[in-house]
């Protein structure tokens, strides 16, 4: 055996007590927080009974209450009965109990924090649903957080997660169906769905995707998102990601699929096109004409993240005619004395910057804070008075950085583009930056999601296909989904 559930499969309950609690005690022997308690039954005579569990992950009172003592006073079965089957109609009612016979199932089943109750002379064992394990508890995530909306964000236990999204969606549209995927850590993984909105052929690709997946242990939704997306190299997400309910439920009524992963707060949501992420959680909650505003800013900030310092480099290398003569020798007079080129001295300015960001988002709140302060100022300024650093570079990094901060879901991305442009402007001048700019934009309109053209949104330029892209419609206006829904109406016309 290589310790894997599926390896028990095969290996069935044998109905002699004494055998199957001496394989499950093999199967757990080095496992201490495997309890195992002796019953017996209020059978006249008494029938010998073993409930298994795994201490931590039961709610003990819930088993002494509804299992325990319901065993306690029970009646005897008819004679050509099933015992296991008599327990689970007619004995244990307050619990969710089902039989099996397959030893790996069970296995699963008791890992996952419900109890085991093995009859002698039964060839079915009875599973109980008694989870009691503790949890992190709802809260606001502390990376989405909004000035109005919901406060409540996912958990860490992907049960209580469906539950916040179900609660959200109350109709009997609302689908979740299980898989279980990783070889040794056997992980819960929900894919949710509306049946009446959702692509069926989307659906059927997630799945098959998920199911193909081969690894010892998925211990986070990420595990899934870089075996399951498209474009694999890509600095684009084609996959979504958010820790909040309301995000979810939001997806889900736009025809979209959500990944819940047993074990992380983070859900997945596909398909995900180009401008979701520029959109921000509470655009909805705010009033259409601030969150356009803020929507139109973030555009506008990812240009400049990318760009601005590619086109100093170029102008101050290349075509020093562009700029304007006073500029052009005020920006002269400022780099005097500075010991490294234009290039150099931008990405040594890239790296410090990054490099205090990530520093102030490790460290604990209250240092990471001071840390910036100590890192924008006292250090930016001690550089340029040392005549290390220019300050026209510094104005152009920290404007570039700050930029690239109104845009949260494409970080990777901005990080990485502005390295690139900045090397082709120092190679090639504007021509090189046109020509990047170029090829991203040919490579983003190629990328798809399962299926869905990534730029979808952006390709018909009609007020419909842009009235949740580069603003936010009002809702009245907001009558149709995207689409790749099944059904694109999203409200009627009203009533006159």
């Amino acid at each position: 055996m290589s310790g894997q559930t599926s390896d028990y499969n095969s290996i069935k309950i044998s109905g002699s007590l004494k055998n199957d609690v001496l394989l499950f005690k093999e199967i757990f022997k080095k496992d201490s927080v495997l309890r195992i308690k002796n019953i017996k039954t209020g059978i006249l005579g008494g029938l010998d009974c073993v409930m298994m569990y795994m201490d931590g992950m039961v709610d003990p009172s819930r088993l002494n209450e509804s299992v325990v003592k319901p065993l306690l006073v029970m009646k005897s079965p008819l004679k050509d009965e099933n015992t296991a089957e008599y327990i689970e109609k007619q004995v244990l009612f307050a619990c969710d109990v089902k039989r099996n016979d397959s030893v790996g199932k069970i296995i699963e089943s008791v890992l996952y924090g419900e109890a085991l109750l093995l009859i002698d002379g039964s060839t079915e064992a009875v599973v109980i649903d008694a989870k009691g394990w503790r949890t992190r508890g709802i809260s606001e995530p502390s990376e989405e957080k909004v000035l109005e909306g919901p406060r409540e964000g996912f958990d860490e236990a992907a049960l209580l997660n469906v539950a916040m999204v179900r609660r959200k969606l109350q109709t009997p549209d609302f689908c979740a169906e299980m898989q279980r995927v990783g070889r040794r850590t056997a992980t819960i993984v929900f894919v949710c769905y509306l049946g009446s909105l959702a692509d069926s052929k989307t659906v059927a690709e997630v799945k098959r995707r998920i199911s193909k997946i081969d690894i010892d242990g998925i211990l986070d939704s990420n595990y899934i998102t870089e075996q399951i997306r498209d474009g694999k190299y890509s600095l684009f997400k084609t996959v979504g990601t958010t820790e909040r309910p309301d995000v979810v439920a939001a997806k889900l009524l736009e025809g979209r699929i959500a990944v819940i992963v047993d074990g992380t707060p983070v859900v997945l949501t596909v398909p995900y096109l180009f401008s979701e992420s520029f959109q921000s959680d509470e655009d909805y909650y705010l009033n259409f004409l601030i969150s356009s505003a803020g929507r139109i800013l973030r555009y506008i900030c990812f240009f400049l993240s990318v760009s601005i310092p590619a086109v100093f480099i170029a102008l101050s290398t290349f075509h020093k005619d562009l700029l304007p003569t006073s500029l052009a020798i005020a920006v002269a007079q400022l780099r005097g004395g500075v010991p490294f080129s234009p290039f150099t001295e931008c990405i040594i300015m890239i790296f410090v910057f990054e490099i205090l960001k990530e520093t102030g988002v490790r460290m604990p709140q209250s240092l990471g804070h001071a840390l910036s302060i100590v890192g924008g100022l006292v250090v930016g300024q001690a550089a340029v008075e040392a005549r290390i650093i220019s300050t026209p570079m510094l104005i152009v990094i920290a404007l570039s950085g700050i930029s690239g901060l109104m845009i949260p879901r494409l970080r990777g991305a901005v990080f990485y583009l502005r390295l690139i442009f900045v090397i082709l402007a120092a190679l090639f001048g504007l021509y090189g930056f046109f020509a990047g700019i170029t090829v991203t934009v040919m490579h983003i309109v190629s990328l798809t999601s399962f299926g869905t053209d990534y730029t979808v949104s952006l390709r018909k330029a009609g007020f419909q296909s842009l009235k949740d892209t580069f603003w936010r419609a009002p809702w009245p206006l907001m009558k149709k989904r995207p689409e790749f829904n099944r059904n694109i109406t999203r409200q009627s016309e009203g009533k006159k």
